[in-house]
């Protein structure tokens, strides 16, 4: 939505998006799905993607019960054929696309001396070749408009290394370094470029770790909130990033994470 078009629509709510077009990679489950539905409650219309096309109905019909449209497209954000095909697609059926939320991602977990060629090259394209080029594709249907949001996802591992999981960390601070360089590029054709990077969420790729009820204690005594986050606790500031409310920040990552940042560690207490 460029600059005229925000003053013909009036001040009013910052945070409205109706008659906006969200892009929500990867929302056949998990986070990607909370992403969409907190932007469809704030009044975008949503296109929903996935590798597997039937996996999008039960979504598609709760977004359409919410009074927006929800447009499924499949999307192998690994294939730049399909990356292009679907912003084309896109922008044949809306007219527009204001909001990109990369979410699509995966990971691997092994230790580092096992890691195979294949299973770095896995991560790293899905995780950040893949946003990067989800990103190029949706800029060059932004910068006609002079409008846009893009929202990579990122992770507490934007900023942290953690054993076990070195091909995810590499993406996810990729995913920074290039939302700032994306952001400095496409700032002058009035699009944002923002890093989401959630801490400790329970999601289908993390799942076994919350099986393990010695681990689920430590990691939330290292949370100054004593827990780990739960989806809705992204809904505020997914929003925000798809919104005016969000027009003069770009290039941040973005940590909700419950403070686990802050890098303290806890010790008993000893009297």
């Amino acid at each position: 939505m460029s600059d005229e078009r925000r003053a013909a629509k009036g001040e009013g709510n910052l945070f409205d998006l109706t008659g906006k077009v969200a892009i929500v990679t990867g929302t056949s489950r998990g986070l990607g799905q909370y992403f969409g539905r907190a932007l469809a409650k704030a009044g975008a219309d949503l296109v929903i993607t996935s590798r597997h096309l039937e996996t999008l109905k039960p979504f598609k019909d709760e977004i359409e019960a919410l009074g927006r449209k929800a447009f499924p497209v499949e999307l192998d954000v690994c294939n730049y054929n399909s990356i292009q095909q679907l912003v084309d697609t896109v922008a044949h059926e809306f007219g527009t696309i204001d909001i990109l939320v990369n979410n699509a991602g995966c990971n691997i977990r092994k230790p580092a001396l096992e890691i195979t060629w294949e299973d770095w090259n896995t991560v790293l394209d899905t995780n950040l070749r893949g946003s990067f080029f989800m990103a190029q594709a949706a800029a060059r249907k932004m910068i006609p408009q002079k409008y846009g949001r893009i929202i990579n996802i990122g992770s507490v591992t934007s900023v942290f290394g953690y054993a076990g999981i070195t091909p995810y960390c590499a993406s996810r601070g990729g995913v920074k370094q290039m939302t700032a360089s994306l952001a400095d590029e496409w700032g002058r054709h009035g699009i944002t470029v923002n890093c989401l990077a959630p801490g400790w969420f329970k999601t289908q790729q993390n799942k076994v770790l919350y099986e393990d009820v010695e681990w689920v204690e430590y990691i939330c005594d290292r949370i100054p909130l004593k827990r780990p986050g739960q989806p809705n606790d992204l809904d505020g500031i997914i929003v925000f990033l798809a919104s005016d409310a969000s027009q003069y920040l770009t290039g941040q990552t973005i940590l909700v994470d419950g403070g686990i940042s802050t890098g303290a560690t806890r010790a008993a207490s000893k009297k």
